[in-house]
């Protein structure tokens, strides 16, 4: 009896000295746009469900989800819970930036948005030379597994240089703010290549890393933009990404396929990084 009372608290300790592992993905979802035609919202929220459910996502980060989209990702998965308001009016209107995170896994301690703009509290607000409204999502959630992260997820602005420069500019400093200590998840499209300054200034003015760049396992392709599959693979790039830092190191990343079941999952393919937290 000893010796089973012995073993079992030998288990427990290891298993809670053991290095916590987090799966996070970041996928643009591709706004519910009618002339999609085949690959309308309607044929794959179904297939993206799927996936996150069988990857087993813990924290995922989405963009390009409009209100109807982001209703049909909260019936479909029931385990999550959602933070995101629309980019146009802070509610309903316009594109989210949502965070998705397990439910019984991670407790939501705080949260908010931010306009990447001259003017971060305006609901709607335009920044720099930006064609859209761009926002970032952030939550500060409590590990059920023990200690805290912030988690934020964000889109970059497809068209405006400055609009990019100054918005990754802006998050850096929020995260700052916010982080209080934390490790830090930062995932998005950010409209930018992995060689581009936008990213550059990411991994060189903060302490985080990009986990596709410093993964010790990589798998699938070197890109996420494949326009339903239009673009010649050759001419496909990289633009979503998984950023780590503080407290965090990176196990792998894969960009998975961007199809399942026969069909598409978007006109992006989900990053994935595996983290594991360094005690």
């Amino acid at each position: 009896m000893k010796k089973l009372f012995f073993l079992l608290a030998l288990t427990a300790a290891v298993s809670c000295n053991a290095p916590q592992e987090l799966t996070v993905m970041t996928l643009n979802m591709r706004y519910d746009n009618p002339e999609d035609g085949a690959n309308n919202w309607r044929f794959r929220r179904e297939r993206i469900a799927e996936l996150i459910r069988s990857e087993a996502v813990d924290l995922l980060g989405t963009q390009e989800v409009l209100a109807n989209q982001f209703d049909d990702l909260q019936a479909l998965l029931p385990g999550y819970r959602a933070v995101g308001v629309g980019r146009e009016d802070g509610a309903r209107a316009g594109e989210f930036n949502a965070v998705f995170f397990r439910s019984d896994r991670f407790e939501l301690l705080d949260s908010g948005v931010f306009w990447l703009s001259e003017n971060p509290e305006t609901p709607g607000s335009k920044g720099w030379d930006g064609a859209c409204e761009r926002l970032a999502t952030w939550t500060v959630l409590r590990d059920k597994s023990g200690g805290e992260l912030l988690f934020i997820n964000t889109h970059l602005d497809h068209i405006g240089e400055q609009a990019r420069r100054e918005g990754v500019a802006l998050l850096l400093r929020r995260i700052e703010t916010l982080r209080a200590g934390r490790p830090v998840i930062l995932t998005g499209d950010f409209n930018a290549e992995p060689s581009s300054p936008v990213v550059a200034r990411v991994v060189a003015d903060s302490a985080l890393r990009s986990a596709w760049d410093t993964a010790p396992i990589r798998s699938g392709s070197a890109w996420s933009f494949s326009d339903f599959g239009q673009l010649p693979e050759e001419e496909r790039p990289l633009i979503d990404y998984v950023f780590y830092g503080g407290g965090l190191e990176v196990v792998s990343c894969s960009i998975l396929p961007d199809t399942l079941g026969g069909g598409y999952l978007s006109d992006h393919a989900p990053v994935e990084a595996r983290l594991k937290y360094v005690r």
